[in-house]
């Protein structure tokens, strides 16, 4: 299955391709941190790792894109991206959430087993809020994810434990001990790759249609009283 995967919904764009080639699997892949512009940096990644793969999009089987949460404007240039390409080559997409490739980063990481600890991906989301999704030891999600407060993230480790790891991972754990739980930050600096998304998507079912997941509405917001206006 040739697969080119990309996100944009944090603090970094990656992009890359997954392809079978002289009896095995290869992978190309483009990562870079940045802030802002995911847009301009976006296909200057997929059109690198598609070159260096000598793929064409028409020798794709699909096309992956992580869905939110994340930021409203990074989020959109990812799914836009996904749907624009599909339109163009006729492949199916498949989709996953970026907490849920934060988690495969992370249990690629791991050297020791997690036993029957799971591990819990949170993002700061400001606010005093976090973007929070658990997984077990093969990154299976056990449930959706959510925008949590510092305090209900913390109350959400059930009583196995968890691996932490992303933004949020040290002032949950942290409240988590107090607590009594078992809670240990790892990894405060992952963040979503397409690495490991073109790995994941093997196992995604086609999603159609493709919709971004905000977990909160945006920060802008229509003034009180504005109108669209036509022009004469």
């Amino acid at each position: 299955m040739n697969v080119l995967a990309f996100d944009t919904c944090l603090g970094a764009v990656s992009a890359a391709a997954r392809w079978c080639a002289a009896g095995g699997w290869q992978l190309r892949e483009s990562y870079y941190e940045l802030s802002a512009h995911h847009a301009e940096q976006l296909f200057h990644r997929i059109a690198e790792v598609m070159e260096g793969a000598g793929l064409e999009f028409s020798a794709l089987d699909r096309i992956a894109v992580t869905v939110g949460p994340g930021g409203f404007t990074a989020v959109r240039v990812g799914v836009s991206a996904a749907r624009a390409l599909a339109l163009a080559t006729g492949k199916p997409v498949v989709a996953t959430t970026s907490l849920a490739v934060m988690a495969h980063v992370a249990e690629e990481r791991l050297v020791e087993p997690l036993g029957t600890r799971q591990i819990m991906a949170a993002v700061y989301a400001g606010r005093g809020a976090h973007y929070v999704q658990s997984f077990t030891a093969d990154t299976t999600a056990t449930g959706e994810p959510r925008l949590l407060t510092t305090e209900e993230a913390a109350r959400s480790i059930d009583r196995h434990g968890a691996i932490l790891v992303g933004t949020g991972a040290v002032v949950i754990a942290d409240l988590a001990r107090k607590a009594g739980g078992d809670a240990e930050p790892r990894f405060p600096e992952v963040l979503p790759h397409a690495r490991n998304l073109a790995l994941l998507a093997p196992r995604l079912a086609p999603v159609s249609p493709l919709r971004p997941l905000y977990l909160r509405p945006p920060d802008a917001r229509l003034q009180e009283g504005a109108r669209a206006r036509t022009p004469p």
